[in-house]
């Protein structure tokens, strides 16, 4: 069952995603709105921006206001990355599938959470601020398109090597949802360190795959985000710095699932590798 939170974040999300396409659904029907309206779109969209904040600002409160405001965002670069990607010129509408399918992963990894483990839900599940580096990565994405852009325009149009992204996009997406609806209460966005009563190990559907398909998921999802940009230098850095973040974060979780379950987890390990390439996690020397 959806608790509170998460049914707030839908209604804010399209909400806000609903206004955020507004102006261009109003063009597409000839509607007879102020020239201002649609001729001066990019502040156009400060505004409403700026405005739909208000009534967040004035009806919710404390935790409630600050998931509004969150997928209130979310939404509305939802919407955006769609309108750019049906109307832009070619160069820039891979940039607009982008920053839809970055903004879909953000606010479903707080629904998602909000749906199978209520109680550990925070600001935090949006992981939008994530790490320092998480950031850094982002900024640099956007620098080399818009660089790259600039000189080789052609460069950014859509491509099979664009829409090759885009598919280990959505397939990595599926996959750590997958994993995250298979492990329900057992999942969490940090790694945890004390054995809860109802902490089981899961070793069906997705799991019987791969040891850890989140994290295969949210991988393969990263290196898919810059090939939808075709930007090949962070593709290129996105590989090696995804691989290093996960080859620890495998093998520090490891080590905890290797004290909660014991033989039971080695047994686990020697049916099922961990999904991602040379990476065998941690083994006990028996």
């Amino acid at each position: 069952m959806l608790c509170y939170y998460g049914k707030l974040s839908i209604f804010c999300f399209i909400v806000a995603c609903s206004i955020a396409v507004l102006p261009e659904v109003l063009s597409w029907f000839k509607l007879n709105v102020p020239e201002i309206y649609v001729n001066t779109i990019w502040f156009t969209h400060l505004v409403q921006y700026g405005v739909l904040n208000i009534p967040l600002l004035i009806v919710f409160r404390g935790f409630s206001y600050q998931v509004a405001v969150r997928a209130a965002f979310l939404g509305y670069a939802f919407g955006i990355g769609v309108i750019v990607s049906l109307t832009a010129p070619l160069s820039w509408q891979m940039f607009g599938v982008y920053v839809t399918i970055l903004a879909m992963f953000h606010y479903t990894e707080f629904l998602s959470i909000a749906w199978i483990n209520p109680s550990t839900l925070c600001i935090d599940s949006f992981i939008l601020n994530h790490s320092v580096a998480y950031g850094v990565a982002a900024c640099s994405s956007w620098i080399e398109f818009m660089v790259e852009r600039h000189y080789f325009p052609m460069m950014k149009e859509p491509s099979l090597l664009s829409y090759f992204g885009l598919t280990l996009c959505i397939c990595g997406e599926l996959l750590r949802k997958l994993a995250m609806f298979t492990a329900k209460h057992n999942f969490n966005h940090i790694v945890q360190s004390e054995k809860m009563d109802n902490h089981e190990l899961i070793t069906h559907g997705v799991y019987n795959i791969c040891r850890h398909p989140g994290y295969v998921g949210w991988f393969y999802w990263s290196v898919g985000t810059q090939l939808v940009l075709q930007n090949p230098f962070c593709a290129v850095a996105y590989t090696l710095i995804s691989w290093n973040f996960f080859h620890d974060r495998i093998l520090n979780e490891e080590i905890t699932l290797l004290n909660f379950f014991g033989q039971d987890y080695v047994d686990y390990q020697k049916e099922v590798g961990t999904g991602l390439p040379f990476i065998s996690g941690y083994k006990l020397n028996l």
